[in-house]
């Protein structure tokens, strides 16, 4: 029997390949072209040597998502401070998305100036496990991947349709892994740029002087702090 996209039997199927192709943390983010608003891209080649944030939404003209591209509009500056290149993606197509951003313009006081991907095919969708059929089987789920310069995913955050999402809180974060790819360091609760940071459990107490001279707190054998390497 020959199956099409709108049977029940075809889209039960994808949804199976949905699931096997769910990515981890640490997997080489996938490699896709696409037609977006501001032209064709090629994933990694536009990434380039930098970082990326891939963030999806159910559909254009939704009232959170709204909100939420015209935040990042305001944020390019700090992306950029931090060569982080931003996409969003929705399963509507081109014009509808052209037709979107004037209203995100208008509405949220500012000029999207990034691209958005067209993906009426979930395409796109299912390389990145958007589609959660306990959520909605028809569109993406409202994901975060931010994605190192290696191509790695680094970070994997999935919102609910109700909460909109703290890009405060992603470019901390961008900051915190950008910090500990560079330094033998992790990050503690609540952390922000500039304040002391963990040191990594795997550096013996006699290595430290050597490597943090800015000095280092012993609190317990496990658990040693110093200033932030790059300040």
């Amino acid at each position: 029997m020959e199956l099409s996209w709108e049977s029940d039997s075809f889209k039960y199927i994808k949804l199976i390949e949905y699931y096997i192709m769910a990515l981890r943390l640490g997997d080489i983010a996938p490699d896709f072209r696409a037609e977006t608003t501001e032209g064709t891209i090629n994933f990694h080649e536009w990434l380039g040597n930098g970082w990326g944030v891939l963030f999806s939404h159910p559909a254009d003209f939704t009232p959170v998502c709204t909100t939420e591209l015209g935040t990042v509009a305001k944020l390019k500056d700090e992306f950029a401070k931090r060569n982080v290149k931003v996409v969003a993606l929705s399963v509507d197509g081109i014009e509808s998305h052209h037709q979107w951003i004037k209203d995100i313009n208008e509405t949220q006081s500012t000029t999207v100036n990034f691209p958005i991907i067209a993906d009426p095919d979930f395409k796109i969708s299912g390389l990145y496990d958007m589609i959660h059929p306990n959520a909605n089987d028809k569109f993406t789920v409202r994901s975060v991947f931010v994605i190192g310069a290696d191509k790695k995913v680094k970070l994997i955050i999935t919102y609910p349709a109700s909460t909109g999402r703290n890009f405060e809180e992603i470019l901390r974060v961008i900051d915190s892994l950008q910090l500990t790819a560079n330094y033998s360091v992790a990050t503690p609760a609540n952390w922000k740029d500039g304040e002391d940071v963990v040191i990594a459990p795997a550096i013996k107490d006699e290595d430290i002087p050597a490597k943090f001279p800015k000095g280092h707190k012993r609190i317990k054998p496990y658990l040693r702090t110093t200033p932030q390497p790059n300040k």
